[in-house]
């Protein structure tokens, strides 16, 4: 569980650092723009694989047994997740309406993980995603407009139906596939 731990606080940790001006443009004084970017980067992989490999070896200790409905819908939760997620990298009317697609995708499948998981380990790991999404959400909030990355205007609705479909097979290929490949099967009790 150590691991696990570990891993989140590195993790997220790191992607909080834009919410926080003064600690970001001193690392960027010092390593320089590139050199912050490499740092972001080893830290995010590093954090990653360790909160992946945390979160594998952690020991299942059951919280709470989520009724059967809630693995359904969490099913059916990662659906407008993964259509999100897409919507992020594709400007479109979508990523104009939610604004910050990302975060809003991660608040979803934590949320979805959170109903379908009712064990530690999981409570944990998609509580802390959860709250960091939520946390940087508001923080963007009140961060000045020049500390924002300029997006373009809404792009054309042809970038909407892109982001759909694509959703649409991302979700269809890793709840097939992907999922049982790296985590494990999707339990669907009947």
């Amino acid at each position: 569980m150590a691991l696990l731990i570990i891993g989140i606080v590195v993790f997220l940790g790191i992607h909080l650092l834009p919410t926080f001006r003064g600690v970001r443009e001193g690392l960027i004084e010092k390593l320089g723009e590139n050199g912050y970017k490499a740092f972001f980067s080893v830290a995010s992989i590093l954090g990653f694989i360790l909160l992946v490999y945390g979160f594998a070896s952690a020991p299942i200790i059951p919280i709470w047994t989520p009724p059967v409905w809630m693995r359904h819908l969490a099913m059916l939760l990662m659906l407008p997740a993964f259509i999100l997620l897409v919507a992020a990298y594709v400007p479109g009317r979508i990523k104009a309406v939610v604004k910050h697609p990302m975060l809003t995708a991660i608040k979803t499948w934590a949320l979805a993980h959170l109903l379908a998981n009712g064990d530690l380990a999981g409570i944990i790991l998609f509580g802390s995603f959860l709250a960091y999404a939520v946390y940087d959400r508001i923080a963007l909030k009140h961060r000045q407009p020049t500390e924002l990355i300029e997006t373009p205007g809404p792009g054309s609705p042809r970038n909407d139906i892109i982001a759909v479909v694509l959703g649409i097979v991302f979700y269809v290929v890793f709840l097939l596939w992907l999922h049982p490949l790296l985590i494990g099967k999707v339990v669907v009790p009947m």
